[in-house]
């Protein structure tokens, strides 16, 4: 089994409809899923200085780890996921 990286872009305050369709997918993955987390603010850093990161619909707001066969298996699981604004899907490579 191959990992993936899930980065979930965009916030909105959720409603108690989005918390519950959450929570089933989040279920419906617990299988494939090796970690998931959060965030809450960051900043960015480059050569030419550090700015705070805005929270905004462009935030990285979460992440899941999930084992799927391929890419095209990931996308699968994403497609069914409630997200804010989209999911970014990324083959996690390590040693």
């Amino acid at each position: 089994m191959k990992k993936f990286m899930f980065l979930h872009f965009g916030f909105e305050k959720p409603t108690p409809e989005i918390m519950e369709a959450w929570g089933a997918w989040f279920k419906s993955i617990s299988d494939k899923q090796v970690d998931q987390g959060g965030f809450s603010g960051g900043r960015e850093v480059s050569k030419s200085g550090t700015k705070d990161l805005p929270w905004n619909m462009e935030s990285i707001t979460g992440y899941n780890i999930i084992e799927a066969e391929s890419l095209d298996a990931a996308e699968k699981l994403a497609q069914s996921n409630p997200f804010i604004a989209s999911i970014r899907i990324y083959e996690v490579r390590s040693k």
